[in-house]
């Protein structure tokens, strides 16, 4: 494989997927073949059991500089619609996400780190949204997302402006959760993610719906709850003073019901 070619990589280990956009020679900005490529290898890791969290980050010392700006002067390519179906099916991957930022973060990687459920960068990271530099109206529902992590003043100054801002502002402002020194961030993210993997996915899914505004649901998960066994072995474990082994797992398509143990 030519390693130049820019693409999207992937691992599972310990539980964890890792997605890793790289596109090194234009600062890892995302093709039209790269946003297709994203929500097809979503499905594919959401239905993989052995997954229960998953990393976005950038190859390199960059996470995203946004979309191939040379791919804005084809129409036939759709950028703007390819890259909101990307940000979506991040948005609604069912296990916990999380974006490794180092560097630029810019454009389509500002969405694509938005629609991660959390964020941490690196110190020296630099964020923007820069549709304004090139008279494109930014998508609703990324607009949406945005008012959301920042609220409206600071989505505003980004989006009328498109300047960059740093990690201290990023982090204040709450696009991002947390920064680490230089070096540190793979330390952290690694431990991170290890504790979310641990962790109960009925409770993470649950969550995760209920924080995207979901008010349809308790019923159902009150149902996966008792269930699932992960109630009854979260208390016996903390009794027990031992690590609990949760069992619930999320239905895949044809598995029937959700599965709760074995």
């Amino acid at each position: 494989m030519d390693r130049t070619e820019p693409r999207l990589e992937h691992t599972v280990a310990d539980g964890v997927a890792t997605v890793v956009i790289s596109n090194p020679a234009k600062r890892n900005a995302m093709t039209a073949a790269m946003w297709r490529a994203l929500p097809v290898l979503l499905a594919e890791l959401a239905a993989d059991p052995s997954v229960g969290a998953l990393v976005l980050t950038g190859a390199g010392d960059t996470f995203c500089a946004g979309a191939d700006i040379s791919s804005l002067r084809d129409p036939a390519h759709d950028p703007q619609r390819l890259a909101v179906a990307a940000e979506e099916a991040l948005a609604a991957f069912p296990l916990p996400t999380l974006a490794a930022v180092r560097g630029y973060c810019v454009g389509g990687g500002s969405q694509l780190a938005a629609a991660c459920d959390l964020r941490f960068a690196a110190e020296g990271a630099r964020f923007g949204v820069t549709p304004a530099k090139l008279g494109i109206v930014y998508p609703s529902s990324s607009t949406r997302r945005l008012v959301a992590l920042t609220g409206p003043a600071t989505a505003k100054h980004l989006l009328f402006s498109g300047e960059l801002i740093d990690a201290g502002r990023a982090l204040r402002t709450g696009l991002v959760d947390e920064v680490l020194p230089a070096g540190g961030l793979d330390e952290r993210v690694g431990a991170y993610v290890r504790t979310l993997v641990s962790r109960s996915r009925l409770t993470q899914a649950a969550a995760k719906e209920f924080a995207a505004g979901r008010t349809d649901r308790d019923g159902h998960w009150a149902g996966q709850a008792r269930g699932s066994g992960d109630t009854a072995e979260g208390v016996a474990a903390f009794l027990e003073r031992r690590a609990p082994r949760f069992t619930w797992r999320a239905q895949t398509p044809g598995a029937g019901t959700a599965a709760t143990g074995g």
